[in-house]
């Protein structure tokens, strides 16, 4: 039935801009966006190649030049869509292995060899190889799951300690160890150093480790070598930050007990709906026109994601890899200098309304909104908290104030509505962000499926590690300074400066005498 625009203008406009997928429900609501059918219109000729161009990347197109790979990380909720019938049965094949391992872990056929079972695992990643399985544990940590997941995300020290000390004995952990490349710097000091935990336990580490890597890579081989209990493949054409519907994320999950096949199946029911071209359907081509509009095709606002779920805490941090690592970019594919990006932070709701909201409604006017609802509060029954109203009513409630202020004070949003937090659902809501930063690139002319930037960020590590090295051989018994042990080492004192600091910090046998100052402070090396 048409409501009359003059009866409530405000929801002529929400039926106007909302877009549904009714299995799992998720509805993108953008009455709040500020758009109007001529944007819609004048974007629409540029949607569409958009959308054309997702189709011949979903069809094996050469996504990636810099790496020479095509990108297929839709392919793995629709194997049939893979362009050779051998991925297609590869992926299918993956998955399967990864359940039967999962049930064999549970049954107790695979076993530690000191005795017992697999309670725990102990997964060590990076970036997307830790971010995916980190939301998925955090979304559906329940305590009579048969596993829970912790993660070595960081090559961090004192955090290492800490985990594994939480973990107290590792007997009853199975590692998993994620890296495509088997070379990550992060991930092999995880690796590493829970192979000394085991060691310092009396432990073998073979027996209880798994690998996610690309078939060949160095960890692959060495896992091979080792007769680690099992490897699962993570194919080239998958990126870190869309890995979550790989074994990267699939593993972990299968082994917490949660609902793969559906988890999956979510996912690949919005990559469907979203393939539409009749636009005011497709939520992510209308997505990535507020995301453009709002930023006027330059990333000028930040995008601020708030979850009203304790369940979906960590989106927010999952979301700043996949589009920022995505859409920060110097250049577009012409190679002209275009300095793209996007800006992503959040916490939940209702805890930002004590936090930044104040800002968000007074402040700075830098920002759009995406608020995320879940409509159903509970599994069991909600007690009244005041006379006709629960906990989750208040939540709810909170919801709309925040959404209603940040209006009345022209702050821009939109809302993504669940029916409930679940495997369809969050495969869903995830697929949905991956299509529209995959359409909001094409918009803005950017390759969403490398990240150079990255990769300057590890080499310049690579050169710090390699300037330690000569700074260490500089080092003797007699005290120098900084500037002196810079002209040994032939490099500058500024970079010579933070790697003395940190030798005296931490190893034993490099002394500072004299104050922490750059020019007064000597080093020498004992022994």
């Amino acid at each position: 039935m048409t409501v009359p625009a003059e009866s409530s203008p405000r929801f002529a406009r929400y039926l106007r801009w909302r877009a549904t997928l009714e299995d799992p429900y998720l509805e993108v609501d953008l009455g709040l966006s500020g758009l109007e059918d001529r944007d819609l219109e004048a974007a629409a000729p540029s949607l569409l190649r958009a959308l054309d161009a997702m189709a011949a990347l979903e069809h094996g197109a050469l996504a990636n030049p810099d790496e020479n790979r095509m990108v297929g990380h839709y392919w793995l909720r629709a194997p049939a869509l893979a362009p050779d019938p051998a991925l297609s049965e590869a992926i299918a094949a993956t998955l399967r292995e990864i359940e039967g391992f999962a049930a064999k872990v549970h049954s107790g056929a695979i076993a530690p060899p000191e005795g017992g079972g697999f309670t725990k695992v102990l997964l060590v990643g990076i970036g997307g190889s830790a971010l995916g399985p980190m939301l998925l544990t955090d979304a559906f940590a329940r305590p009579d799951a048969p596993m829970r997941v912790h993660v070595l995300d960081n090559t961090d020290p004192a955090g290492i300690e800490r985990t594994v000390a939480d973990l107290g004995s590792l007997q009853d952990a199975l590692v998993v160890v994620v890296s495509k490349s088997g070379s990550t710097p992060e991930t092999r000091n995880g690796m590493l150093e829970v192979l000394a935990a085991c060691g310092q336990q009396g432990l073998a580490f073979a027996p209880r480790a798994v690998a996610v890597s690309g078939a060949g890579s160095r960890l692959w081989e060495q896992a091979g070598a080792e007769r680690w209990l099992a490897r699962f493949p993570m194919w080239d054409w998958v990126g870190g930050r869309t890995s979550i519907t790989s074994a990267v994320g699939l593993l972990p999950a299968a082994l917490q007990g949660l609902d793969l096949r559906g988890f999956l199946a979510g996912a690949a029911a919005m990559d469907q709906l979203t393939r539409a071209r009749e636009l005011r359907a497709n939520p992510a081509a209308l997505l990535a026109l507020f995301w453009f509009q709002e930023g006027g095709g330059r990333g000028a606002k930040d995008m601020v994601v708030l979850p009203y779920k304790d369940a979906l805490l960590l989106l927010a941090r999952y979301l700043q890899q996949l589009v920022m690592e995505s859409l920060g970019k110097e250049r577009d594919r012409a190679g002209k200098v275009v300095t793209q990006g996007l800006a992503v932070y959040g916490n939940k709701g209702s805890t930002d309304q004590h936090a930044y909201v104040q800002q968000l409604r007074d402040g700075l006017a830098n920002f759009f909104a995406v608020f995320v609802r879940v409509l159903r509060d509970r599994s069991g029954p909600a007690p009244e908290v005041e006379p006709g109203a629960t906990s989750g009513d208040f939540l709810d409630g909170f919801w709309q104030g925040t959404r209603a202020a940040l209006a009345e004070n022209g702050r821009r949003s939109a809302t993504i509505t669940l029916e409930q937090v679940d495997e369809r659902s969050l495969g869903a809501l995830i697929a949905l962000f991956e299509r529209t930063v995959g359409l909001y690139a094409e918009l803005i002319d950017v390759n969403a499926y490398h990240q150079p930037g990255v990769e300057a960020g590890k080499k310049a590590a690579a050169r710090v590690l390699h300037l330690q090295a000569r700074v260490l051989a500089a080092l003797g018994p007699q005290p120098r300074t900084c500037t002196e042990l810079a002209a040994l080492a032939q490099a500058d004192p500024c970079d010579v400066w933070p790697i003395l600091r940190h030798l005296a910090a931490n190893r034993p046998e490099v002394v500072r005498s004299g104050p922490p100052d750059p020019l007064a402070a000597r080093f020498a090396r004992r022994g």
